[in-house]
C-alpha cells in the first residue's frame, strides 16, 4: 500500500471520528439552567462533606500515632 492511500485513509478515518462525534453531541439531552445548579451544589457538598471527612479521619490517624510513638 502507498504512502498516499494510508494517509488518505488515515485523514478519513479522523474526519469520519469527528463527523461521528458531532452527531452523538447532537442526540445529548443538555440541561436547563435549574438542573445545571442543582447538579452544581450536589457535587459542592459532596466534595466538601469528603474534603471534612478525610480531614477528621487524618487528625483522628495523626493523634493515634503520636499517641502510640510517645
Amino acid at each position: 500500500m502507498s504512502f498516499l492511500v494510508r494517509m488518505k485513509r488515515s485523514f478519513g478515518n479522523t474526519f469520519s471520528f469527528f463527523a461521528d462525534s458531532w452527531a452523538e453531541l447532537k442526540k445529548v439531552k443538555w440541561p436547563n439552567r435549574k438542573e445545571l445548579v442543582s447538579y452544581t451544589l450536589v457535587v459542592l457538598f459532596t466534595v466538601a462533606f469528603v474534603t471534612v471527612y478525610f480531614y477528621v479521619l487524618d487528625l483522628g490517624i495523626s493523634e493515634l500515632l503520636r499517641l502510640i510513638f510517645k
